[in-house]
C-alpha cells in the first residue's frame, strides 16, 4: 500500500491540446444524464474538463482491472459538483485508487467489517482518495435513489479546501451565509433522527456527511429536493452556484407502476415520489 500512498505533488498544471475523444464522448452520453442535460456550449465545457481532470489526477486499479469507463465516472463525479465555477481545482488531491467493491479500514477487500464505499484520506493518505468500483459504477446506474459514492466524497473534497471536513463549505460559501446554513443542517437532521424525512438517513451521523448526502440528493434528484426541501435546495443551489432544476434530468426508471413502491426507498408510492415530474 505504501506503493501507492508515496505520491509526487503537482508541479505543472496540464492543459488539454486534443480534440475530446468520440468514443468518450459516447460513453458519457450513455452514462451520465447530467451530461445530457448540458446545453451544447455547456457539453464542450463538461468535455474540456474532463481531459484536463484525466491529464492531471492519476486513477489506479487496486486488485481490479481499470477501463476508460471508470476513468470517465471518476472524471464527471469531480466536475459535476463544481462545474459552477470555471478556475476550481482539487487542490488537495493527487490521485483516485479504484478497489474492486467494498472495503475495511484497512483497506481489505476479503477481511471483516467491509462496509466502506468510498473515503477521503488524511495523513499519510493526504491528497488520495479510495471508491469501490461496484460503487461508482453504480452511482451512475441509478439515478433515483439519490446517492452517487463518488459525488459524495469529491463533495467532502470541496468541504476540505478551507481545513477540516465539517461540513462547512468555507470556499463555496459567503460568510453570512455561515450560521443560517448550520441551523439549517441542524434541523434537517433532526428530522432524520425523527424518521420524518426522505434524506438519506447516514445523512445523520454528522454535519459532514450531511451536507455530502444533500449534495448527492441535489445532483440526483433536484426536482424533488425543490419540492420537499426548497430550503436546503435554494441554499445547495447558492453553494454550487447551479440551478439543477431548471435541468432535464430523465431518470431511467424502467417497469415502475403508479402505485409501487418508489425505487428511492422513501416509502412512498412511486407516484407521489418520484413519478412526479
Amino acid at each position: 500500500m505504501y506503493f501507492f500512498f508515496k505520491r509526487k505533488k503537482h508541479t505543472n498544471w496540464l492543459i488539454p491540446t486534443k480534440k475530446f475523444n468520440s468514443d468518450w464522448r459516447k460513453l458519457i452520453s450513455e452514462h451520465v444524464i447530467y451530461y445530457n442535460s448540458l446545453s451544447a456550449e455547456e457539453k464542450l465545457r463538461f468535455e474540456y474538463k474532463i481531459q484536463e481532470f484525466l491529464l492531471n489526477y492519476k486513477i489506479l486499479g487496486v486488485n481490479t482491472k481499470i477501463e476508460i469507463l471508470d476513468k470517465l465516472l471518476v472524471a464527471s463525479s469531480a466536475i459535476i459538483p463544481i462545474f459552477g465555477f470555471d478556475t476550481w481545482k482539487y487542490t488537495n488531491l493527487q490521485q483516485i485508487l479504484i478497489y474492486p467493491t467494498m472495503f475495511n479500514e484497512n483497506f481489505e477487500t476479503d477481511g471483516e467489517g467491509r462496509r466502506i464505499l468510498g473515503m477521503v484520506g488524511n495523513g499519510y493518505m493526504e491528497g488520495t482518495m479510495i471508491l469501490s468500483q461496484e460503487a461508482l459504477h453504480h452511482g451512475f446506474k441509478n439515478e433515483s435513489d439519490k446517492k452517487n459514492t463518488a459525488i459524495h466524497e469529491f463533495v467532502h473534497l470541496i468541504d476540505k479546501t478551507d481545513g477540516p471536513i465539517d461540513g462547512l463549505p468555507s470556499a463555496l460559501m459567503q460568510k453570512q451565509y455561515a450560521i443560517p446554513w448550520i441551523d439549517m443542517i441542524n434541523q434537517k437532521m433532526e428530522e432524520i433522527y425523527q424518521k420524518e424525512s426522505d434524506i438519506n438517513p447516514y445523512g445523520g451521523t454528522n454535519k459532514a456527511e450531511f451536507f455530502s448526502v444533500a449534495s448527492e440528493y441535489f445532483f440526483e434528484r433536484p426536482k424533488l429536493l425543490k419540492r420537499k426541501h426548497p430550503d436546503l435546495y435554494n441554499c445547495l443551489e447558492k453553494v454550487f452556484n447551479q440551478d439543477m432544476s431548471a435541468r432535464n434530468l430523465k431518470p431511467s426508471i424502467i417497469n415502475i407502476q403508479r402505485n409501487s413502491p418508489c425505487p428511492c426507498n422513501s416509502g412512498l408510492k412511486y407516484k407521489k415520489c418520484c413519478g412526479i415530474v
